[in-house]
């Protein structure tokens, strides 16, 4: 795989991300962010200094191993960490307004209406007692008070027949249960949707589905999300999906984000020793008769606090000063940057 630096970038410096100014002010912003779990067995420190933006009307993709992040990254924005968790630095701006800092009743008020979130299993996430058109109508009911319950099930079932349900006066008034895989992500697509959020995040939308559904959902996501000029955070670890949905994506390992721009770049050209593996991994990339690549080692423990690189004990690249130093982000092309000392001087 060819690599090459843009010529217009002599030397890399650490990305001040607080001193970025862009004309267009991202959607989403997140700096610093470090969550830590506090365990009998010891502090896990599950993020450690996640910096990421979400521009307005883009999708961006967020991948990497299970336990990276990508899931308590989502859910710290939505402050949704329960103890023994908790969100012990950064800052997470939406639209304009610190989230962090805002009072739990005021940060109601925009989760479920201004920022939804799919989980990654519907059936765990419906309630199994209620019929799925009165779900869809309560988070109309909860956000919008003046709407009468009447008014409320009839954009419901609008909303269900938005999402591609069949007959949805009729599918409404059914249980969760009685419900297919993909008939019931529609409904959560459904009641994430309904009251036009800014910004939906995406947990895995598509893991629990065949392949014919999951292209469904996809192509359903990405129709919805343009008719409403929304944003997305898309969390996989299906780099397929990523390819075929994101604008930019981000990789995660270990609690942090170690290379980020857009998705053609990272995945044709990939700068972090990390992605560059994470990529050999997929059966497409293997010669016939090669094995399939893995990466050596295993993945750091988190109840060990961040003092170096946390990739460098499986890095065929690592140097004594990577088992020293944390790497910053170093920008190695346009809107494409990577944590790791090998950019440090532009290489």
């Amino acid at each position: 795989m060819t690599e090459t630096v843009p010529s217009l970038i002599p030397k890399s410096e650490p990305i001040d991300y607080s001193s970025t100014n862009n004309e267009s002010q991202p959607l989403l912003t997140i700096r610093d962010l470090r969550v830590h779990f506090y365990t009998l067995r010891g502090t896990v420190y599950a993020l450690e200094g996640v910096n990421l933006d979400v521009q307005k009307e883009e999708t961006m993709g967020i991948v990497g191993e299970t336990g990276c992040g990508k899931s308590i990254t989502a859910r710290a924005v939505l402050r949704l960490i329960d103890p023994p968790g908790k969100i012990v630095s950064g800052t997470v701006e939406f639209d304009g307004q610190e989230l962090l800092n805002l009072h739990p009743k005021e940060m109601r008020r925009i989760r479920g209406k201004r920022i939804s979130m799919i989980m990654q299993e519907p059936r765990m996430s419906l309630n199994p007692v209620i019929r799925v058109g009165n779900q869809v109508a309560e988070t109309l009911l909860i956000h919008e008070s003046d709407l009468s319950p009447s008014a409320a099930r009839k954009k419901a079932e609008e909303m269900l027949q938005s999402v591609g349900i069949p007959d949805a006066g009729k599918m409404s008034k059914r249980y969760p249960h009685e419900l297919s895989g993909g008939m019931a992500q529609r409904v959560m697509i459904a009641m994430m949707l309904v009251t036009r959020p800014k910004l939906l995040i995406a947990d895995e939308p598509t893991s629990a589905l065949d392949v014919t559904i999951q292209a469904q959902i996809i192509d359903l996501m990405n129709d919805l999300v343009h008719e409403l000029q929304s944003s997305v955070m898309m969390i996989s670890h299906d780099l397929g999906v990523v390819a075929e949905t994101c604008d930019r994506v981000a990789v995660m390992y270990a609690g942090s984000v170690v290379e980020q721009g857009r998705v053609e770049d990272v995945l044709h050209n990939p700068r972090h020793p990390y992605t560059k593996g994470l990529l050999r991994t997929l059966p497409d990339n293997a010669s016939e008769n090669e094995d399939l690549y893995s990466i050596k080692g295993n993945v750091p423990s988190l109840f060990m606090p961040q003092q170096q690189c946390r990739f460098a004990p499986r890095c065929e690249f690592s140097q004594e000063r990577c088992f020293q130093e944390i790497p910053g982000s170093y920008q190695v092309g346009n809107n494409h940057s990577a944590a790791c000392f090998l950019h440090e001087n532009g290489i």
